[in-house]
């Protein structure tokens, strides 16, 4: 073998470490921001680095880079087992996870050195071309890697225009091998803007962050507490002479519209200040997550629309769903997705509603809404960089639709996001 490891007879060093590293460095920007290091500069570079590496790679490189952005993006997407008391099933789901965007990653390359033959013209082209469009690839519905995440917080924009010009420039490097290609990135440019504190929002606007670990939230015993929690937060609200509280995803774990004697107390509550929490919605026959609207003594509920894959709906076969269901899930049965989306208004002021894994998707920014409430619960997957990976994913949202996003959270902080910027976050 010389000088040359070769994994099944398959993969050379080279390709190996190509591969590792491409990946790394698509994924620098995100532990950056995890380890609250993040700056426009290193991001900008390390995502070039990743392209530049990417592009000029071979299917192998490819398949490699494949699995570990699956490992480096995604390693936490299988934390929740560990609540059901599957730990052990962390690393095998992990490990199909891996071999799920391994297999996307080398099939893309494989038919990029095929269209090359076919039309004569370099694969660099075609493997930049299944890059811009990588967005719109959704396993299992998991619509989470977006490549242009990447420049979220660097001096580029992540419209796909922006995008198509960086990955351009980065192929017209490699293929005229000129680095000077490289000045035609700067038609990208577009820095984040300079923002200071809405201090109209934080001053009448309250955002909650709680720190309820997700064994105590669905314990029954724990339920009068968290209730006595909600009344006692909305009452300091109203001392503190807020017009509008916004609590957590599923801060009640319960059918809320069945539950009459506190609804009542809320749409008590709600005369002196809005409040919009996260509770279940038993629809006739129907369970539905939702968001509960109480102002000026009415109600409105706002069900989820697009649902976590396993998490809340199984996208599998119904066969094999009802068979994962059971072992997994002790035979619970799946939410059902509202087909609409709910805007509702609060003090003059339009929200989009939204409740943790959909504000992550593009099809809750139609018609470029300008404020959004979102409501989570990182409980599941804590501690990980999923809460950093979420926020994220909000800015490149915020960026790109002009939307404002006010976003309550169980388990990690509370922040609000305007221009692809946070302009406040709790402090813990």
């Amino acid at each position: 073998m010389g000088n040359r490891f070769k994994m099944s007879g398959y993969i050379t060093t080279f390709q190996l470490t190509r591969g590792f590293f491409a990946a790394l460095l698509a994924s620098a920007f995100l532990y950056l921001a995890w380890a609250e290091c993040s700056h426009p500069l290193p991001n900008t570079i390390l995502a070039l680095a990743a392209l530049y590496l990417l592009l000029l790679g071979d299917q192998k490189v490819w398949m490699v880079f494949g699995f570990f952005i699956a490992i480096f993006w995604f390693w936490w997407i299988m934390m929740s087992f560990r609540i059901y008391g599957f730990a052990w099933a962390i690393p095998i789901g992990m490990l199909l996870v891996a071999l799920i965007y391994s297999s996307l990653f080398w099939g893309a390359a494989v038919l990029s050195r095929f269209s090359a033959k076919r039309f004569r013209i370099s694969p660099v082209w075609f493997k930049a071309l299944f890059l811009l469009t990588a967005s719109f690839i959704h396993p299992f519905g998991f619509d989470w890697l977006k490549p242009e995440l990447m420049f979220t917080e660097s001096y580029f924009g992540v419209e796909k225009w922006h995008f198509a010009i960086v990955l351009l420039s980065v192929a017209l490097v490699i293929s005229r091998q000129n680095v000077f290609y490289l000045l035609l990135a700067a038609l990208a440019y577009q820095p984040l803007p300079s923002l200071s504190e809405n201090t109209l929002d934080t001053q009448t606007l309250k955002l909650v962050t709680t720190s309820i670990p997700i064994d105590q939230k669905w314990d029954p015993k724990m339920l009068p507490a968290q209730v006595d929690l909600l009344f006692r937060t909305i009452d300091q609200a109203v001392k503190e002479k807020k017009k509008l509280i916004v609590f957590p995803e599923s801060l009640l774990p319960l059918f809320l519209n069945q539950e009459y004697a506190l609804l009542e107390k809320l749409r008590e509550s709600s005369k002196n200040i809005a409040i919009v929490l996260g509770a279940l919605h038993w629809d006739e026959g129907v369970p539905r997550n939702s968001s509960y609207i109480f102002d000026k003594g009415a109600m409105q509920i706002a069900d989820k629309v697009v649902l976590v894959p396993f998490g809340e709906n199984n996208p599998l076969p119904k066969w094999l769903s009802r068979w994962v269901n059971a072992i997994f899930y002790d035979g619970a049965i799946d939410y059902i997705a509202s087909s609409t989306i709910t805007d509702y208004t609060l003090h003059g002021k339009t929200y989009r509603n939204a409740i943790c894994y959909e504000a992550c998707s593009e099809k809750l920014y139609i018609n470029h809404p300008k404020q959004m409430i979102v409501l989570s619960n990182n409980g599941w997957f804590v501690p990980s960089i999923e809460p950093t990976q979420q926020r994220l994913l909000l800015q490149y949202y915020s960026r790109k639709y002009g939307t404002t996003i006010y976003h309550s959270i169980n388990m990690s902080p509370s922040y609000i996001i305007q221009k692809g910027k946070v302009i406040w976050k709790e402090s813990r």
